[in-house]
């Protein structure tokens, strides 16, 4: 009876409260902007926009889930990108043949990703076998390698990169965007990571009883380290689109992203304290965000009231959380 009256039951997911929200904005706005708002051009320009900071969140996201968090996210992808950069600034020439230049994108981009690679090794080991806590850990690193990225830069921007390495952040496949394709490729991997194998299913037992999962015989320090590598490489590739789409690299890129994957992945269902979050409710949040932004900015409002929004969304949708929670409905 109490269900009946609240209208809320088990089976309302996190995925079923947020697509609610999306149909209703996405409703408003298309009534609010006739014609524009689902215009395939600014569908097209919202798939180009989403996909750095999806991939970010997803490298949030699994940090997250162990109780943990990753602040190093955004110094990490620019220095991966400012790494690529360099190499694909100074390395190819004039003289190089076709052949020779896609060898050397080859190369900046897995050089680039064993830079981001070895920053998640060096978060996981510091704290896992060191014992720092993760917030004081990568804030650490994140302040030491967004130095190190400001000193090779010295502030500026390095930027004329090669046509097959734009057509990465910039082209389309049958109308949709690369970045978007990565994306969805990234979070196919992530999802299957954390549901079909034996990391993903540590990574939730450390999320919701790290000295249960100690005292089970599970090494939980490879686990840590293994989800911080993760996270490590999927800045490395945020870094890439990042790259490929704005025909540069600098040590402040995206510095306003940090705090909006958080936003994201706990507005997506990621229990801030571990153990529980699925990608689909990441995805989820991702669109509701970018509709908003896209929508906002179609009707010429503040981009402050699109944080603000942002927020008031993550306020509601955690109303509904402790609402159904109070009541024994369910996770």
């Amino acid at each position: 009876m109490l269900k009946n009256k609240i209208g809320i039951s088990s089976k309302y997911s996190e995925v079923v409260i947020l697509s609610v929200i999306l149909v209703i904005l996405m409703g408003m706005f298309s009534i609010m902007l006739p014609g524009r708002f689902l215009h395939p051009n600014n569908l097209q320009s919202m798939a180009f926009q989403l996909p750095e900071l999806g991939i970010l969140a997803l490298a949030m996201m699994i940090t997250m889930l162990t109780g943990g968090i990753n602040l190093s996210i955004i110094s990490s992808a620019n220095l991966s990108g400012i790494v690529m950069a360099l190499i694909l600034t100074r390395v190819i020439t004039p003289e190089l043949t076709s052949t020779q230049v896609n060898w050397t994108i080859l190369l900046a981009v897995l050089v680039g990703m064993t830079v981001s690679l070895g920053i998640g090794l060096v978060n996981g080991f510091i704290i896992a076998y060191l014992g720092v806590s993760p917030i004081l850990a990568t804030l650490g690193t994140m302040t030491f390698f967004e130095g190190i990225s400001v000193v090779i830069t010295r502030g500026y921007v390095i930027s004329g990169f090669p046509e097959p390495i734009l057509a990465i952040g910039n082209g389309t496949v049958f109308g949709i965007p690369v970045p978007m394709l990565i994306f969805i490729g990234a979070a196919i991997f992530v999802a299957i990571l954390l549901n079909k194998t034996r990391l993903g299913l540590l990574t939730y037992m450390i999320g919701s009883n790290i000295k249960a999962t100690m005292f089970s015989g599970i090494n939980v320090n490879k686990i840590i380290m293994k989800v911080y590598t993760v996270s490590g490489i999927l800045s490395g590739l945020a870094a890439l689109i990042m790259v490929s789409r704005f025909n540069s690299a600098k040590a402040g890129y995206g510095s306003s992203y940090l705090l909006i994957t958080v936003l994201v992945s706990v507005l997506g269902g990621v229990n801030p304290n571990g153990g529980f979050g699925k990608v689909s409710g990441v995805v989820m949040g991702l669109i509701l965000l970018q509709v908003i932004s896209s929508g906002l900015n179609l009707l010429g409002l503040s981009a402050h009231l699109t944080i603000a929004l942002w927020g008031g969304i993550l306020l509601a949708v955690e109303g509904i959380r402790l609402l159904r929670n109070k009541h024994g409905l369910g996770k």
